[in-house]
């Protein structure tokens, strides 16, 4: 099964995005990838559920609490990938297939570097970063274990992330999915195996997951092995090419300062509900896990608006782009809301397979009724970032995410929140939907203007181009 998963026909999972019609293509995009993104939540969910259901309240906000701030290291480098995903994009969109593959080269050997950065970071200032967190005393000890072991994984983690990154610029959302499926079933085999029958706890459950991640790794390493095109995967050939590097950051790097900026905030808001005590740390992980099946559903319409408009932006089809990113708009708004309320409606239920605990449920379903009702405003915000990246524009969004949903949540938790009577954890969760609807309508605003900008650049250069044939 995994041998013909490998095999190099990469044709057949390519998606022109140039061409035809829209909705359908980005469909068979977005759906793969949908589907990959909610099994990782779901196969994330399975760490949360197992040392919730067997190794007790302590545990669960142990390695939940872990989220936010695994996130706001990771995400960076992280950002870097969207970079890669954009330069491959526009040249396979250009039809350049030598400056494809030093991309592809170049994309590689970061996830390398990324990886190694990060697992030292990890290792070393895993209890500090905690502490900035205000991580009570009872769950300090499990949450540094769980987080050391987990950061050993991040070469693996940042290498499927690049080549993952690789294969959606082409279109290619499926084998990624066959890949994640595999390692996130393994993921929960070693779970079960490691907390049930080894008793490791929080030590078990991030060794499962460094384990799972370095087989998706090595499946989407194989794959790039076996290609036969210009994304071939060469060892030889790996390093990092320096204006390819540079292209990558131009993108990537605004990319990752966003991501952290909105895991700062996402930080910041973790150390308000710390300050609850582990009850209401222990639900506002478990809601969190539960959100994150909706998040990751808009999120493959994001990816969706960046590899097309990128795609189409390298192939100088500018005009096709704002039907892309409208598309993509509809798309979220009906995935956002309907997998939202959906999975509001059937709240309790679905946190009970994450504690039995009474108050530990009650206290997430307080996070669930605001984060959820609201939440494809996440998404629209996320499809216009997508617009603006393809474009060529990655500054700007992370500009106005600094001032939008950063800035506005760090003023929302030292005000309003500071208030006797609105010191409770659903102020602090208020602070999302407020943040989302005003970052959006700027998103908005940006976009309009410079996508009249690079259009008109766009015409005025085909105009000269066709004035000096004559």
């Amino acid at each position: 099964m995994i041998q013909h998963m490998l095999q190099s026909n990469s044709k057949k999972y390519e998606i022109d995005m140039l061409n035809g019609p829209i909705l359908s293509r980005m469909l068979r995009f977005t759906v793969p990838l949908m589907c990959s993104s909610i099994l990782q939540i779901l196969f994330n969910a399975a760490d949360i559920v197992v040392v919730g259901r067997f190794a007790g309240p302590t545990a669960l906000a142990a390695v939940g609490s872990n989220s936010a701030l695994i996130n706001l290291v990771t995400n960076l480098f992280i950002g870097l990938s969207i970079g890669a995903n954009v330069v491959v994009a526009r040249y396979f969109g250009a039809k350049d297939d030598a400056n494809i593959s030093e991309s592809v080269h170049t994309s590689i050997m970061l996830g390398i570097v990324s990886g190694i950065i990060l697992t030292v970071a990890g290792l070393i200032g895993a209890r500090f970063f905690l502490r900035l967190m205000l991580s009570p005393e009872d769950v300090l000890p499990k949450a540094t274990i769980y987080l050391r072991i987990y950061f050993l994984g991040m070469v693996p983690m940042m290498v499927y992330n690049f080549g993952s990154a690789i294969l959606r610029a082409v279109g290619d959302t499926k084998r990624p999915l066959y890949y994640l499926l595999f390692a996130g079933v393994l993921n929960v085999i070693l779970n079960l195996l490691f907390v049930l029958v080894f008793r490791l706890e929080v030590a078990g459950v991030a060794l499962a997951t460094i384990i799972s991640q370095t087989v998706s790794a090595l499946l989407i390493v194989s794959c790039l092995c076996k290609e036969k095109g210009c994304i071939k995967l060469n060892f030889k050939k790996l390093k990092i090419e320096g204006h390819k590097f540079r292209q990558i950051v131009k993108v990537g790097l605004p990319a990752g300062f966003q991501g952290c900026i909105f895991a700062l905030s996402n930080t910041v808001i973790q150390s308000s509900v710390n300050s609850f005590g582990s009850i209401v740390m222990a639900g506002n992980a478990a809601a969190s896990n539960v959100e994150g099946i909706v998040y990751f559903a808009m999120n493959a319409f994001y990816q969706a608006a960046i590899s097309f408009s990128s795609q189409n932006a390298g192939a100088g089809n500018y005009k096709r782009i704002k039907r892309i990113v409208l598309t993509a708009q509809g798309c979220v708004i009906v995935a956002g809301a309907a997998a939202g309320f959906l999975l509001l409606y059937f709240g309790p239920s679905v946190m009970r397979l994450f504690s039995a605990d009474a108050d530990v449920i009650k206290a997430g379903m307080v996070r669930l009724s605001i984060i959820l009702s609201t939440y494809f405003l996440c998404g629209m915000m996320d499809v216009m970032v997508g617009g603006l990246r393809g474009i060529g524009y990655s500054v700007t969004p992370m500009v106005v995410s600094l001032i939008g949903a950063c800035g506005l949540r760090l003023v929302w938790i030292s005000t309003v929140f500071q208030i006797p009577k609105f010191h409770m954890p659903a102020t602090v969760y208020l602070s999302y939907p407020a943040s989302w609807l005003v970052t959006f309508c700027v998103h908005v605003i940006c976009f309009v203007i410079f996508y009249r900008r690079v259009l008109r650049q766009h015409e005025q250069g085909a105009s000269q181009e066709s004035a000096g044939s004559k």
